[in-house]
């Protein structure tokens, strides 16, 4: 088969957006003989989430682009145990999907983790605010349990922490410390998205978070930086679960040449310091293909190949360096405005990428009167061209996208 015939053949059948979904008994027969919720009994490579007691299939279900319950119900049937949301996905409605889906479901058959971000955070630099306060988050967090129709969750991340001392900012800690006490919150961490060796080695340092939610792939550039950080971190106890594994899924916007997401899942979870994955799943395809990595973590030539032929590609995942920013002369959230280019053209969310963009209150199109771009991205993105082109939903209504 050629590689053009290979690239085809993942995006109409690993992807699934053009070929047929697999129907439900379909999806179910991925598991073996025995209770379909039982890991154990259906052969998948489990690891223990650092010191927390917990231990999960190496593949988990990212739920943030998920909206069909039977999806995750299928899941659940499947053996799939650890859940990933977060406050603010699909601005709340994902936390309770999820909540209406699970309450039918044994409480102790699932690990639920939900993410909140921090009330006053500066968007373009990460850093926190002083009108931050531990009450404001647990307000939020209170609003997600509520809405996951949950006493406590098993893991509660502070969400998108991109600096050292945002990781460690005294208000978010003593507010996930009394989340636990109250017994709202089992375990606690935070997430990052970019510069995340620096916030993993903050959450080393804290004391505090048990559990760390990473971006990591094969398109990174400090890939190893990340590795590096993760083994610190398994070192010292704490729980890894790896998120952004399949780098945007696309190389273009046209969407024609996919990532072999297969592959670069595999790639991720050959690290035994990642106690598993959280790839998203929005149709019955992807499910299938994710939770199959559970049982075979060997990686074929082809597969390689693919990864090593996509890494040279400049695609659609911004991995957040902001080498970009600096050479700005406004100083635009570059990594931000490219992760809802990401949203945009690699996920088909363009509901995700609006949101994203009011919270940074970018208008459409902040480079028009530049008259030359001098951004220069290590990735050779054409900064200007990108920006100008997703920013044009800052102006759309939202109930237009949703």
């Amino acid at each position: 088969m050629s590689r053009y015939d290979r690239r085809e053949f993942l995006k109409s059948s690993l992807l699934g957006t053009s070929g047929a979904f697999l129907s439900l008994p379909a999806l179910s027969g991925i598991a073996s003989a025995g209770p379909k919720t039982s890991p154990g009994e259906n052969k998948f490579l489990t690891r223990k989430l650092g010191k927390t007691g917990i231990e999960l299939p190496i593949v988990s279900f990212g739920v943030m682009r998920a909206d069909n319950p039977a999806l995750v119900k299928a899941a659940l049937d499947a053996g799939i145990v650890h859940y990933d949301t977060a406050h603010g996905y699909q601005r709340g409605k994902n936390e309770e999907m999820l909540g209406e889906v699970l309450k039918e479901r044994p409480r102790d058959s699932f690990v639920l983790g939900t993410k909140v971000p921090p009330e006053e955070s500066d968007n373009r630099t990460g850093e926190l605010k002083s009108g931050t306060t531990s009450k404001a988050f647990l307000d939020k967090f209170d609003i997600s349990l509520k809405r996951l129709k949950l006493d406590y969750v098993d893991i509660l991340y502070v969400h998108n922490i991109s600096t050292r001392d945002a990781a460690l900012f005294p208000a978010l800690l003593e507010a996930v410390q009394a989340a636990k006490k109250a017994g709202k919150a089992k375990h606690v961490g935070l997430s990052t998205h970019r510069n995340e060796p620096e916030v993993i080695q903050a959450a080393i340092d804290s004391g505090v978070y048990e559990v760390v939610l990473t971006a990591i792939n094969f398109k990174q550039d400090h890939y190893l930086k990340v590795k590096e950080a993760i083994a610190n971190a398994a070192k010292a106890g704490i729980g890894i679960v790896a998120m952004k594994t399949m780098a945007g899924g696309f190389h273009d916007k046209e969407r024609k040449q996919p990532v072999n997401c297969k592959a670069a899942l595999k790639f991720v979870l050959q690290d035994e310091n990642i106690t598993t994955a959280i790839p998203g799943n929005t149709n019955f395809d992807q499910l299938t293909m994710n939770i199959s990595v559970n049982s075979d973590l060997k990686m074929t030539d082809e597969e390689r190949a693919d990864l090593t032929i996509g890494k040279s590609q400049g695609g659609l995942y911004c991995q957040g360096c902001e080498h970009c920013v600096s050479t700005c002369p406004k100083n635009l959230p570059i990594p931000d405005i490219m992760r809802a280019y990401m949203y945009t053209y690699g996920y088909r969310q363009p509901e995700m990428a609006h949101t994203l963009l009011t919270s940074l209150e970018v208008q459409q199109n902040p480079c028009s009167d530049c008259g030359h771009c001098t951004a220069v991205c290590t990735k050779g993105f054409n900064v200007a061209e990108r920006v100008a082109d997703v920013s044009r939903l800052a102006n759309v209504p939202f109930e237009f996208l949703a």
